[in-house]
């Protein structure tokens, strides 16, 4: 993930494809998804931030990581 993280923010940067220089958060998680629902999962990416407007990230992620009991990592340790 690390690689993933690295490499990506690098081509963002090279490309300026934002105003200021593009970095991860430390904290990441990683899922797959079935095949069946990646319509639902790219609506969901597309309307973030409508949906961020009712419920924060870091109000959902917490809710996420318990509610599937994943193990949270972070780049900094």
């Amino acid at each position: 993930m690390q690689l993933i993280k690295g490499e990506s923010s690098f081509w963002i940067n090279k490309e300026k494809l934002t105003k200021e220089k593009f970095q991860w958060q430390s904290e990441y998680f990683a899922v797959s998804v079935s095949g069946s629902v990646i319509d639902k999962v790219r609506n969901y990416i597309k309307n973030q931030e409508i949906h961020h407007s009712k419920k924060s990230f870091q109000e959902e992620y917490e809710e996420f990581i318990l509610k599937y009991g994943f193990e949270e990592f972070d780049d900094n340790q």
